[in-house]
């Protein structure tokens, strides 16, 4: 229920300033990108403890 009473105050703020949309979509991505830089960083410092073939194909560095 909070989560979608904070989409309805984004789409209205959105929708009383635009350029809100593109600070909105950028935060995402920049959250989504160090997301995806802890879980690599992670899974490398884990893969010196156990041997897994199918993270070694997909987090190759």
């Amino acid at each position: 229920m909070i989560i979608g009473l904070i989409f309805v105050i984004a789409g209205v703020l959105i929708a009383l300033y635009p350029p809100l949309l593109a600070i909105i979509v950028a935060s995402v991505l920049i959250i989504i990108g160090v997301h995806i830089l802890l879980i690599s960083y992670y899974y490398k410092k884990a893969a010196k403890h156990f041997d897994n073939p199918f993270m070694d194909f997909f987090v190759r560095f």
